[in-house]
Parts: structure tokens; C-alpha cells; sequence
């Protein structure tokens, strides 16, 4: 058998890939050993003789699987943590998701009628001023406070 790695570079170089990705068809080995321009190649490459191999690419179902599992919150272990609790979340956002929560369970209750203006000011600065930890313990110094003016107790 011939060595065609001559053609099979030219013939790289004309179909602009990589030198691994040109096939050469071994039952046409004496067509191709005979071309030695690119005008041969493009010409053998129309017949069939010279063809292109398919890329090969690099499977993201691995990476999917894995993204699937994190978001139902698994590998998020200890031993996967790099960076502190504060880099991973800071407490700016968590700080952020929390009072933009208790002040619109605030906005309902006042749209509602369930507690006073009055009432609801007070809260809000105690909100402001970190005295609750979520919504749900503003809920309860409601109920405890018994601040709710009217009988709707589905707060």
C-alpha cells in the first residue's frame, strides 16, 4: 500500500479540517496516490473517494444527570463546599429575600383590612429592624400581639 499522508493532508487543508477527520476510501488508494493538486482532491472528494469523518463530540448527558441531581439538592454535601456559608449565599440576598417576603405579607394584611395603618408601620420597622426571623414569626407576634382588628383569622 501506498503512503498517501501527503494526500491526506492536502486534502485536510481543502475541506478545512483536521487531518484525523479525512477518511480515505482504501479501495480507491491508487486514484488518490495519483493526485498531487488540490483540483485532484476537490475532484476526488466530489466522487467519494476522499470524505469528511463526523466530530466527535464530547456527551453532556453525564453533566445533566448531575444538574438534575443538584437541583433536587443532592451532592451538596461538605465535602463539596469550597467557599464559606456567606460566599455561597450572602447574607445580603438572604437578607433581602427575607424582608421583601414579611413586607408583602405586611402590604396583604393592610389591603385586606385585617390590621391598621397604625399597626402596620409598627411592624414594618420592627421588620426593618431584624426583630423577625421569617414570615412566619411575624405571623405568630400577630396572633400573640393580637393585633388582627377584624375576625379574619386566616392570617
Amino acid at each position: 500500500m501506498t503512503n498517501l499522508l501527503k494526500q491526506k493532508k492536502l486534502a485536510a487543508k481543502v475541506m478545512d479540517v483536521g487531518v484525523g477527520r479525512v477518511y480515505l476510501d482504501p479501495e480507491r488508494s491508487e486514484d488518490i496516490s495519483v493526485a498531487i493538486t488540490r483540483e485532484d482532491i476537490r475532484n476526488l472528494i466530489k466522487e467519494g473517494a476522499i470524505k469528511k469523518n463526523p466530530k466527535k463530540g464530547i456527551s453532556r448527558s453525564r453533566a445533566r444527570e448531575r444538574d438534575m441531581k443538584r437541583r433536587y439538592g443532592h451532592r451538596k454535601g461538605h465535602g463539596r463546599r469550597k467557599g464559606g456559608q456567606n460566599a455561597r449565599y450572602s447574607r445580603k440576598s438572604y437578607w433581602i429575600k427575607n424582608i421583601r417576603a414579611q413586607r408583602r405579607y405586611l402590604r396583604k394584611l393592610r389591603n385586606e383590612g385585617c390590621i391598621e395603618r397604625s399597626t402596620y408601620r409598627l411592624l414594618y420597622r420592627k421588620s426593618k429592624g431584624g426583630e423577625f426571623k421569617n414570615v412566619n414569626s411575624l405571623s405568630s407576634y400577630i396572633k400573640s400581639k393580637e393585633l388582627i382588628t377584624t375576625n379574619k383569622e386566616e392570617v
